[in-house]
């Protein structure tokens, strides 16, 4: 059975710290794939940008294209509303039935998992790798998988404030990012 990770996430814009984590992943688990998987953007989060889902598609079209292992999946910007996880892999079952899928999360979002919708069912669908990160608490009463990365800090936040400021983003994202986000005056203000 092929083993895919999938790594959600809105990727407004994606960033050097995205691949290294699908990478790190990827390796350390011997996953065949990693599928990225854009999101609508949560309704917890406050869109203050003019970046569409067609312009996060393409930018992580661009940042994916030099890894034979890295796929796009867009059934979450596909669908309308509000989308929960657990549906989204009860689709993805159904589709690719052959695979096995692992849901790479943040140790940020560990501790949230009980809040998860369906939870319970959602483990039996998948298996959770959490990134550790310095000052997070791993503990959790799920089986999940953990896996070292790297410590990056560098965000899609903290990208989008750069080039409001004029500022330099080389470095913390893929040439042809970075490219495309000045060619399209992407996050200016």
């Amino acid at each position: 059975m092929e083993k895919v990770g999938i790594l959600g996430g809105t990727f407004n814009p994606p960033h050097l710290g995205h691949l290294i984590i699908a990478n790190e992943v990827m390796s350390s688990h011997g996953l065949d794939e990693i599928w990225f998987m854009p999101n609508h953007e949560p309704p917890h989060k406050k869109r203050s940008d003019n970046v569409s889902g067609s312009d996060r598609t393409e930018m992580l079209k661009l940042a994916l294209q030099s890894h034979p292992g890295f796929k796009l999946q867009l059934i979450e910007l596909e669908r309308d509303g509000p989308s929960f996880t657990y549906d989204t892999i009860r689709i993805l079952k159904e589709n690719y039935p052959q695979k096995q899928f692992y849901f790479i999360i943040g140790a940020d979002m560990v501790e949230y998992l009980p809040k998860w919708h369906n939870i319970d069912k959602l483990l039996e669908l998948i298996t959770f790798i959490g990134v550790r990160r310095p000052s997070y608490n791993l503990q959790t009463p799920y089986p999940i998988l953990y896996a070292d990365v790297p410590e990056m800090g560098i965000s899609s936040s903290m990208i989008r404030s750069r080039v409001k400021e004029g500022g330099t983003i080389r470095y913390l994202v893929p040439d042809a990012i970075r490219s495309y986000i000045k060619e399209n005056h992407l996050y200016e203000s």
